[in-house]
């Protein structure tokens, strides 16, 4: 076997020996001619100094390739790759999260539009669907950076709205005004309609910038919404008021007050005024309530007692008929007796009293708010022929 190795190593180097040859090489300069030879084993050598050099020059470039890519993490080693992976999830999640910070920006402009304009709708119509509301968060000056393009038309109609919230603020508070005079002019305060406000304090910290815009856009859109509740409130509050007639054509024998007592003849108060009309004319609720008595009561004779809410009361009295049971929850115009003349009473009629915390007050006022008797001529004589009373 060894023997057979070594003629082949012998063969192999004949070979090589054979490929480098004495050569003769003649160089012609355009005069003359020059003839040179290279022995073999000088071209043995050169051949190996050449081969040695490529050699070197190939592993070097490999070398350099390989550093080349294992810094781009492309193919490179283990942590070429993880810092290459690390860069591209980061890019990503910065990615991902701006999109979620316009997303963000978007839905928060879009509801806060959504809202204001329905506040502005309810203030300007006066009707609304009982369920409007200012929760919308405030955006922070980095988010509303990133989403500035995306939410710029959202934007200006903020702008827009803000401008308006102005104007319907100061047309809300012309209907409240409007309407806390009337309560005022029939003795009823405004305030016994309206919630307690609760306290409100904490430490001072400013804003600034784009903050501060929206905190000034948000403080006016509050002011408004506060408005409207107090005058949606206020208005509510109306169909409480006895403010209908409760018979069909009303005139007056007694007023309230003090008067001349129709069985003594001395002096007394009358806490109602007394409506007359023939035997068995409807009575009807003067506003919305729950009834609290519908009895036999003294003086009253047959009477109904009906409960406003707000410490508001109105009395029917005489009714020849009570059409009503306790405790039923009854709305302004509805049927509840038929006129009579039963209890202290000289004739048909209803006597009819409002009170307010318990107390009588004159009901004349009440009923000059009714619709039906707006624009008609007041009656200048109140005693006039007809049925008398003395319930009080």
């Amino acid at each position: 076997m060894i023997l057979f190795k070594s003629l082949r190593f012998a063969d192999l180097a004949h070979q090589v020996k054979g490929q480098f040859k004495t050569r003769d090489f003649i160089l012609h300069d355009g005069h003359s001619l020059r003839r040179f030879s290279v022995a073999g084993r000088t071209q043995a050598a050169l051949a190996i100094g050449a081969g040695v050099t490529l050699c070197f020059t190939a592993y070097g470039a490999t070398q350099a390739a390989a550093s080349a890519v294992a810094l781009s993490g492309v193919l490179g080693g283990p942590q070429g790759e993880a810092a290459a992976l690390a860069r591209l999830q980061g890019e990503v999640a910065a990615m991902q999260a701006k999109v979620e910070a316009i997303k963000h920006a978007a839905k928060v402009h879009a509801a806060r539009v959504e809202q204001r304009q329905a506040l502005i709708a309810a203030v300007l119509s006066g009707e609304s669907n009982g369920k409007l509301a200012l929760n919308t968060p405030l955006i922070d000056a980095k988010t509303n950076a990133v989403a500035a393009d995306v939410v710029a038309p959202l934007t200006k109609v903020e702008r827009d709205q803000l401008a308006l919230a102005v104007r319907a603020r100061l047309v809300a508070e012309r209907r409240y005004a409007l309407a806390a005079n009337h309560f005022r002019r029939l003795g009823i305060a405004p305030e016994r309609f309206q919630a307690r406000a609760g306290g409100q304090g904490g430490p001072y910290e400013p804003v600034t910038g784009v903050q501060a815009a929206e905190a000034n856009a948000e403080a006016e859109f509050r002011s408004l919404f506060m408005t409207w509740k107090k005058l949606e409130t206020l208005e509510q509050a109306v169909i409480a008021i006895p403010a209908m007639q409760p018979v069909d054509k009303v005139s007056f024998t007694s007023t309230f007050g003090v008067r001349s007592d129709p069985f003594r003849g001395t002096p007394a108060m009358h806490a109602g005024v007394d409506i007359p009309g023939a035997q068995g004319t409807p009575v009807y609720a003067t506003a919305d309530g729950v009834i609290a008595r519908a009895e036999r009561s003294g003086g009253y004779g047959n009477m109904v007692e009906i409960n406003h809410g707000r410490g508001i009361a109105t009395r029917y009295g005489h009714l020849s008929k009570i059409m009503i049971a306790p405790n039923t929850r009854v709305t302004r115009g509805q049927l509840i007796g038929l006129m009579g003349s039963t209890g202290r009473s000289t004739g048909t009629h209803l006597h009819y009293e409002v009170r307010i915390d318990g107390q009588a007050v004159n009901p004349i006022p009440f009923l000059q708010t009714s619709d039906v008797l707006k624009g008609a001529t007041p009656v200048e004589h109140p005693l006039v022929a007809g049925g008398s009373d003395a319930a009080n």
